[in-house]
């Protein structure tokens, strides 16, 4: 089968594009899936730079995320039959692993996974879209929905709002009823976002985010009871590096940052005084689980969640393709199909 392949860690010139990489063979409760689309994740980019404790099983095909059509079933697979349209949870909850870091992922024609990964994909939803879901959406969901509580009438601040997390992020604070504020590093990026439902923009590499929260919405007040209270309720930063103090700046007495990442640096420099000061709460929210995922399949079918898909790759130039969201070229998802 065709396949990207990385032999080891570097940047994106160590993989190579494999037509005869061996195609997998299903044990007795795996199926083997014609990957259909594939999406990519910042997940992804760190696999290839190589993560501290995480030994890879060279060569690996990357990728987590992954929607096709069942082609094959192992021996004991009852459940699922060649031509089902599934979309796979990325995480093995069984056996422990994950698609694309300890077993081959989506960046190739075929994909090998386990039968309880597998959800099955309405016939309204694409695969392109169903690709998207797992890791970005699926993050974003329990980040925003199950930790965070966005309530009606919250001013929620939302950076990184671009990629796949943040659009998500966007109009699911929207749906909450939340005014929404959006960060973005671009013009186009911030046009878009209001498309999606941001209330406003603040685009980051013209002003300091945390001086326009404060003009738009004035400094927060340090003592409760304030008539004009200042700042926003809700900041969610999964890029911490220099903007995790400015985040806290701009919060609310009893104000929360929602974390689920930090593709800008995991230890950036910390000042609790704003944290006991302003009773501020840091929440921090680790992936998805499998009914987060069912959640946001019932939520694109009734047309609440918008899949957002910057482009789609070949996957012949899916190095390329993980090039572009490294670069923060993109709006939404990268799709290599």
């Amino acid at each position: 089968m065709k396949a990207l392949v990385l032999h080891q860690h570097g940047d994106n010139d160590k993989f190579i594009f494999e037509a005869n990489f061996p195609d997998p063979e299903p044990a007795a409760h795996e199926v083997i899936i014609a990957v259909k689309a594939a999406s990519l994740n910042y997940h992804d980019i760190f696999t290839r730079r190589g993560m501290p404790g995480i030994n890879l099983p060279f060569p690996i095909i990357i990728g987590l995320d992954v929607a096709g059509e069942i082609i094959a079933v192992g021996s004991a697979v009852t459940a699922w039959q060649p031509g089902d349209r599934v979309v796979v949870d990325p995480i093995n909850r069984i056996d422990g692993g994950l698609v694309g870091e300890t077993t081959h992922g989506g960046l190739a024609e075929r994909c090998r996974v386990a039968e309880h990964q597998l959800i099955r994909l309405p016939d309204s939803v694409s695969f392109a879209e169903a690709a998207a879901l797992p890791v970005a959406y699926g993050t974003a969901w329990r980040m925003m929905q199950r930790i965070g509580r966005i309530q009606p009438g919250e001013k929620v601040l939302i950076l990184g709002a671009s990629g796949g997390v943040g659009v998500c992020c966007v109009q699911l604070a929207k749906l909450s009823g939340a005014t929404v504020i959006a960060c973005a590093g671009s013009e186009e990026k911030a046009q878009r976002l209001r498309e999606l439902g941001a209330d406003e923009t603040i685009l980051y590499q013209q002003e300091d985010f945390t001086k326009a929260i404060w003009q738009r919405y004035g400094k927060p007040a340090r003592r409760r009871g304030s008539a004009e209270p200042g700042g926003v309720d809700v900041v969610v930063n999964f890029t911490g590096g220099d903007s995790w103090v400015k985040s806290l700046k701009v919060l609310r007495i009893g104000g929360r940052v929602l974390t689920c990442g930090a593709t800008a640096g995991f230890a950036p420099p910390e000042d609790l005084r704003y944290i006991w000061t302003y009773e501020l709460q840091i929440l921090g929210s680790n992936g998805w689980e499998r009914d987060d995922l069912t959640a946001l399949l019932a939520a694109i079918e009734k047309g609440d969640l918008k899949v957002v898909i910057d482009r789609q790759w070949p996957l012949e130039q899916g190095a390329q393709a993980l090039a572009s969201l490294e670069q923060r070229q993109v709006i939404g998802k990268v799709i290599v199909a």
